[in-house]
């Protein structure tokens, strides 16, 4: 908001004077055509910046057309999200390194279960329709996700490397994978990392985190499936997301906040 560098000044005149000001004092004030004015209050009025109200009348004539700052904080400024994940993520890092790695599996299903579209009511929850919706989930938080078929990545070129972030491969300790049926993909291959500056910060972390999204989100559509595990890098462009029947891997007994 506010980033044409004109625009700014308009708002930081507005900011700065002791009662609200119509287009031509604008004008002056900043040595422009008040037409040059008049189009970047219009501007501003339309991102909720400045407030435009019309002065009560002392004498015959239309009221002068007033402007003056919204009140609150300037929401045009810098942002420090990525700082604020960090700050967070140091306190699981600083924790037990396994019971760290549960927490943050939980947290993933839970927003799993919060966030996936669920299915409407009496369609049979099958594997086909549940990956289906997992991959829109997946694809509206940023993760670029597409069905993949065949032999896992590490059968042709060896496990993944141990330097990988997040270590050993993420896994909910299951026996091996089970067919899923002719239609359904037995991985996801995952483009895109919208946490990737996280994840190779904190890949112990955000990896289980991501797994635990997956399941959450299967969980939440009583699919006939689940994630088993999760490759990190397991191809310098991606990550795979591994599925198998439901019956393969423990399900996680709470249902937790159902939309």
């Amino acid at each position: 908001m506010a980033e044409s560098p004109r625009r700014r000044a308009v708002l930081d005149v507005l900011r700065a004077a002791p009662a609200p000001l119509g287009v031509t004092e604008t004008a002056e004030r900043l040595g422009v055509h008040p037409n040059t004015v008049r189009f970047h209050l219009d501007a501003l009025v339309a991102e909720g910046l400045v407030e435009r109200r019309a002065e009560a009348s002392t004498g015959p004539g239309r009221p002068r057309t007033v402007y003056t700052v919204r009140p609150g904080m300037d929401r045009g400024g810098a942002r420090g999200y990525l700082l604020l994940a960090r700050m967070l993520l140091s306190r699981w890092t600083s924790a037990d390194p396994a019971e760290a790695r549960e927490q943050a599996m939980g947290t993933g299903r839970e927003w799993g279960r919060f966030l996936v579209d669920p299915l409407p009511p009496f369609e049979r929850p099958t594997a086909q329709r549940s990956v289906t919706r997992l991959l829109a989930l997946l694809a509206d938080l940023g993760f670029e996700p597409e069905p993949a078929a065949g032999a896992a990545p590490e059968s042709a070129s060896g496990p993944a490397p141990e330097s990988a972030p997040g270590g050993e491969r993420e896994s909910a300790s299951e026996p091996g994978p089970v067919a899923v049926g002719e239609d359904t993909p037995e991985r996801i291959r995952l483009r895109h990392c919208p946490f990737l500056e996280l994840a190779e910060e904190h890949g112990e972390l955000i990896c289980p985190l991501h797994l635990g999204l997956i399941q959450g989100a299967l969980d939440r559509l009583d699919a006939p499936l689940t994630a088993t595990r999760l490759e990190p890098f397991a191809e310098p462009d991606s990550c795979y997301a591994h599925l198998s029947a439901a019956g393969s891997a423990p399900r996680d007994p709470g249902k937790g906040t159902r939309r």
